[in-house]
């Protein structure tokens, strides 16, 4: 199996982007503690399985964009603040 690895100018963005790992888990973990949710009690309020948000916050995946709005206007927080664009 060969891989192609192609550098230019684009490939500090395409780095950024895919391979820096998410905050998105850390602060959805953050924000469901100091609320007092369990994972189960989370997931059912956003209409997704236990086991999705396990892997949110373990950061294993990245939820979509619906899943994203939901988490911010449940925690009244911006999307750019879930993706650590910005702080609170």
């Amino acid at each position: 199996m060969r891989i192609l690895i192609i550098v230019n100018e684009y490939s500090h963005i395409w780095y950024n982007f895919y391979m820096k790992k998410s905050k998105f888990g850390e602060i959805l973990k953050n924000l469901r503690t100091e609320k007092g949710l369990t994972q189960d009690g989370l997931a059912k309020v956003l209409g997704c399985s236990q086991s999705m948000l396990t892997r949110w916050e373990n950061g294993e995946c990245e939820p979509t964009a619906p899943f994203i709005l939901a988490v911010s206007e449940f925690f009244a927080v911006s999307t750019d603040f879930l993706l650590g664009k910005k702080e609170y």
